[in-house]
């Protein structure tokens, strides 16, 4: 992944060093040299109307048919540096997992996985995720959710619209044969909020979204809508594939470090879904904001050991009844893994 964002960052790297101008519409095109502002004196241009621009595309009426006709004005869309860092994280992603589909095919490798990364690019953070997996910013005692957590039951509407073909209805639980021609509370993926309907036939097939929560399943497969991989995946006893179901397009939301000045114990927070599973953002935050402040400022391995504090946390103490943390609450069972980041050295750019 690092590979790929490296590679997709490289093509565009020149054109984000120059700060002072906006990126060209036409890579190694410069402004001035944009033909559709040929013809067309430096300073501020007249706006035309959008009558007088047609009459422009093919000459006015009347006049001779060799006059070059005025040049044409057109809206163009300003895209600001930031996007094109956007932009390249989303691609290293769609590259990543097609090269993780032509790899399967040498290596036989199954499964697929969720990716949360970070870059740090001229005094900005981005931070893209694709699945369960999240990151916070924790600063001066502020939580700053940095990800967003994509399930089937917060994709509800993506999976519904991409079944338009032969929608998928939600209906509160499994429709039963026994309900046909009875009216069933339901929505369909244009719709919030939910109305009734009666129930035929086709209502019967199995639901898109099985369960609740951190139970909601696709297809009762998997629990994630976004990731990478999982290209042979398919519904249990079935030649159905849930891969057209899932995107490993992330979202990716941009923090500047410029904004404020960061102190030793302002960090961001990464973490699998392992570790949010039994800890909330609050809980993540007192306890990082706790240990940094009982170490000396001066370690190195102070956010790294903050770190694994943060998995014990969440692994808890193996009691009698199975592996608990604070108020007796079951510890997680899954993996985790957890990188704490200090925010202070983005500070000043050399």
């Amino acid at each position: 992944m690092q590979h790929h964002i490296a590679c997709q960052l490289q093509a565009v790297i020149e054109i984000l060093r120059n700060l002072s101008s906006l990126p060209p519409t036409v890579q190694g095109e410069e402004p001035d040299t944009n033909p559709y502002l040929q013809g067309n004196p430096p300073g501020p241009h007249r706006s035309l109307t959008r009558a007088a621009s047609l009459r422009g595309a093919s000459g006015a009426p009347g006049s001779p048919c060799n006059t070059p006709p005025p040049p044409r004005f057109y809206t163009e869309k300003k895209i600001q540096h930031e996007s094109l860092v956007i932009g390249a994280i989303e691609n290293a992603f769609k590259e990543m997992d097609a090269q993780i589909e032509r790899e399967k095919q040498v290596f036989h490798i199954t499964g697929g996985c969720t990716a949360l990364t970070v870059v740090y690019l001229l005094g900005k953070l981005y931070v893209g995720n694709a699945g369960d997996s999240r990151a916070i910013i924790i600063r001066s005692n502020e939580i700053i959710p940095m990800s967003t957590e994509f399930t089937p039951e917060s994709e509800r509407q993506r999976l519904q619209f991409l079944e338009t073909s032969s929608p998928h209805l939600e209906f509160p639980r499994r429709v039963q044969r026994k309900e046909v021609g009875k009216r069933m509370l339901y929505r369909d993926f244009t719709m919030n909020g939910w109305a009734y309907k009666t129930i035929e036939e086709e209502d019967l097939k199995f639901p898109l979204i099985y369960g609740e929560g951190k139970k909601a399943r696709v297809l009762a497969t998997i629990g994630v809508t976004r990731g990478l991989g999982d290209h042979d995946l398919k519904v249990h006893d079935s030649n159905i594939y849930i891969k057209p179901f899932l995107s490993c397009c992330p979202e990716v939301k941009v923090y500047d470090l410029a904004q404020c000045e960061h102190g030793a114990d302002d960090v961001l927070v990464m973490a699998t879904d392992g570790l949010w599973d039994v800890l909330s953002n609050q809980e993540v935050a007192e306890s990082v904001t706790t240990f940094l402040a009982n170490c000396d400022p001066d370690d190195l391995h102070r956010y790294t050991m903050a770190a694994q504090d943060l998995v014990m946390r969440a692994r808890g103490v193996l009691r009698d009844r199975g592996w608990r943390i604070t108020n007796e609450r079951l510890g997680s069972g899954d993996d985790i893994s957890a990188f704490i980041i200090p925010l202070m050295y983005g500070n000043h750019q050399p």
